[in-house]
């Protein structure tokens, strides 16, 4: 099956970032990471979702947490150098990053926003994120991540 590069692919072969597109069948009334994962086959701990809050002092942050997590708002806040942050509004998202949901990607949005990511991360020589799009994921290193996107690993959970 061939795959059309996404701009997340592009922007990755640009930084020699060595990484692999992967397809997966999308289920519109499921979304989650949970059900990537069991598309692809893989521990749902090892395929990252990427969510976009909003902070009370910094403005927008991302954090990008193993799938089947929530993020704890204390613990986002602290890190962001925020006193209290929220998930932005569904709406927003496609005017703030460029992404639609359920396929938000941390490399890639229209504007370079801190990022955060969990630490369980190294945990995995690859990790999974979405390349951009419903329906495909990028496999990568979890260092080449933080590095292209620039991300703090902290404790998120």
């Amino acid at each position: 099956m061939k795959v059309n590069k996404t701009n997340v692919a592009r922007l990755l072969d640009k930084a020699k970032v060595a990484y692999e597109l992967i397809p997966y069948e999308v289920d519109e009334s499921d979304l989650s990471a949970i059900h990537v994962a069991e598309q692809l086959g893989e521990d749902v701990n090892q395929v990252f979702k990427t969510l976009v809050l909003k902070g009370d002092k910094t403005g927008f942050f991302v954090c990008v947490i193993p799938g089947q997590e929530e993020v704890d708002l204390k613990l986002a806040a602290k890190v962001s150098g925020n006193k209290n942050c929220d998930m932005i509004p569904m709406k927003e998202l496609l005017p703030t990053t460029g992404y639609i949901r359920g396929a938000c990607s941390p490399v890639g949005m229209k504007k370079q926003f801190p990022t955060f990511i969990h630490e369980t991360c190294l945990n995995y020589q690859q990790i999974y994120v979405s390349a951009g799009q419903r329906g495909l994921q990028i496999r990568l290193s979890p260092s080449d991540l933080i590095r292209e996107v620039r991300a703090t690993v902290c404790v998120l959970l």
